[in-house]
């Protein structure tokens, strides 16, 4: 099995676990072959200091290291029990005698266990689950060597079976977190991306649908007069220029902001503007003038500055409300509320029109864009014609904090 993504491929480092792995071994056989005969108290401590060895191989290749540190496990344990049971038989203690190899057989089964956690945790589940089978079968079968008496060997046996599912289950669990968290950051960074598509979306339409709006109206206008009323004419190119110009402006902008990253990476500045703020209403309100509707703006409150995205939607929202009330409204003059409260920020955009902007259809994405800034801020959006007559935008925006 390989190491894991994250671990670095460098061929020094993996000789070198290499390396490290294979003299485990071999100092635990001159461990296990010295010390055979009173592996016990402190004389247990060089065997133990030896996993340190084992360590880096089993962070980057963890099977290999499973590999050896079973091989070297059942031949320590059966090198000891050989060794110990020689040394009682030279002083005279029969063979039915019990050693101490069960000691480093133990210490070994630990080591295993943490190596069969290590590829459950970092592995497919058949590699983990085929590898907790070698490691289990293998320490049982060194269990006999140790241990003498039907009851005492199941017990033995048991234990380890449960010291080796704790390991993988523990494995498997944090292998499944790792995996729920990957997924977790790739829902979250796909739920950014159609975030970021439907923030660009209505920009685009707020700001391109009100500009062409007026643009469509004036090129009527026009060419309607272009032969009796010269100047009208006139006045209505330039309108259509001047409308033209700042929808141009307001998209070299926005196509700005989305290459400002890569414009600095490379060292460049991206030539942006100001964004659109709710003290632009005024402009707007004049330049709708053009299209024959009067719009008159009210201010209410302390006027102050709040957060880019407050200033921005609001603008936004008028604008299309606006622009609604020009193309399906049909009436000749709007009011458009903007009330700074203690704790938040109203909206009101009424019209004395027909109200159709209110039918299904009628409006397109304007209503639907609308709702969407006000829900993207916390806030409450209501629209639908007036008892009186015409139609009725309103927004209501809930301030932070620091700005309320």
């Amino acid at each position: 099995m390989n190491a894991p993504p994250d671990a670095p491929r460098s061929p020094v480092v993996e000789v070198l676990a290499w390396c490290s792995g294979i003299a485990y071994v071999a100092l635990l056989y001159v461990v296990a072959l010295n010390d055979g005969h009173d592996l016990t108290g402190l004389r247990l401590l060089p065997a133990a200091l030896l996993a340190v060895l084992l360590l880096p191989l089993a962070l980057r290749r963890p099977a290999g290291a499973l590999a050896l540190l079973l091989v070297a496990s059942f031949a320590a344990t059966v090198l000891t029990d050989s060794t110990m049971a020689a040394g009682q038989h030279v002083m005279g203690i029969g063979p039915a005698a019990p050693t101490q190899a069960w000691q480093i057989a133990f210490l070994q089964a630990v080591l295993t266990a943490l190596a069969v956690g290590r590829i459950a945790a970092v592995g497919p589940r058949l590699t983990a689950a085929l590898a907790a089978s070698a490691a289990l079968g293998a320490q049982v079968l060194g269990a006999s060597y140790y241990r003498d008496g039907s009851s005492s060997f199941l017990a033995t046996s048991a234990f380890l079976a449960l010291m080796v599912l704790t390991a993988w289950t523990v494995g498997r669990s944090v292998d499944e977190r790792r995996r729920h968290a990957a997924d977790l950051r790739e829902r979250t960074a796909e739920q950014a991306v159609v975030a970021e598509r439907l923030r660009i979306a209505r920009e685009l339409h707020d700001a391109v649908a009100h500009s062409i709006g007026v643009i469509a109206i004036q090129a009527g206008v026009g060419r309607r007069v272009i032969d009796t009323q010269p100047a009208e004419a006139r006045s209505a190119l330039a309108a259509i220029e001047d409308t033209s110009r700042d929808t141009l402006a307001g998209l070299r902008r926005m196509l700005g902001a989305l290459r400002e990253a890569e414009l600095t990476d490379r060292g460049g500045d991206a030539p942006l503007g100001p964004v659109p703020e709710l003290a632009d209403v005024e402009g707007l309100a004049a330049r709708s003038e053009a299209t024959g509707l009067r719009v008159d703006v009210e201010w209410r409150g302390e006027r102050r500055p709040l957060p880019t995205e407050f200033e921005l939607s609001g603008y936004r929202i008028i604008q299309e409300a606006i622009t609604n009330v020009v193309r399906h409204s049909g009436a000749d003059t709007c009011r458009v509320t903007v009330d700074y409260g203690g704790d938040d920020l109203s909206i009101e955009i009424t019209d004395e029109g027909r109200g159709s902007i209110g039918l299904p259809g009628a409006a397109g994405y304007g209503l639907t864009g609308m709702r969407e800034r006000a829900a993207l801020l916390h806030g409450e959006f209501t629209a639908g014609p007036r008892p009186e007559g015409g139609f009725r935008v309103a927004v209501r925006l809930p301030l932070p904090v620091a700005v309320a």
